[in-house]
């Protein structure tokens, strides 16, 4: 069988709802594996034992989020030379355009030779005053609708062998 892992972290809870969505559209296949993790509860073990990927971080200061990123740092190495050409996809949460958390994914993926099998989803909340950075996020249905059918996508690429 093989596993999509969902990493990711969360703050006010915009990137869980993504997360979440995107793991619901995946449980429909069947034979393929969905595992949705916190970034600070997931390490090399279970980046080595995935067949495919779905990064979810909020944009924090113009970048994917600390804890994120701690996650990359504990499984860069034990997962360097280990995960070439494995399909990935990522989403973000974002204040603002979520371009800089965005680029460091893509950054970390090209060192991983990981394969961008669809395009980002951004989901911007325009969140830019510290209350409603702060704020619990809500994320809309038609957002939720575009993450599960990228979750949906990635486990049916992996049931049909297309990646």
């Amino acid at each position: 069988m093989k596993t999509l892992l969902i990493v990711y972290h969360t703050m006010t809870g915009g990137t869980r709802q993504m997360a979440e969505a995107a793991a619901s559209g995946a449980r429909g296949e069947p034979d393929v594996s969905v595992e949705l993790k916190p970034a600070v509860e997931t390490g090399p073990d279970d980046v080595l034992s995935a067949s495919a990927y779905l990064f979810a971080t909020p944009e924090n200061l113009a970048t994917m989020s600390g804890l994120m990123k701690d996650f990359f740092d504990r499984c860069y190495y034990p997962a360097l030379d280990r995960v070439n050409g494995r399909p990935y996809a990522a989403m973000i949460c974002a204040g603002s355009d979520g371009q800089g958390a965005l680029r460091q994914i893509e950054r970390i993926a090209t060192g991983w030779r990981l394969n961008a099998v669809a395009p980002a989803i951004i989901v911007c909340t325009h969140a830019q005053t510290p209350e409603r950075i702060l704020a619990p996020k809500v994320i809309g249905s038609a957002d939720l609708a575009r993450c599960a059918e990228l979750g949906a996508g990635l486990a049916a690429g992996l049931s049909l062998g297309v990646f």
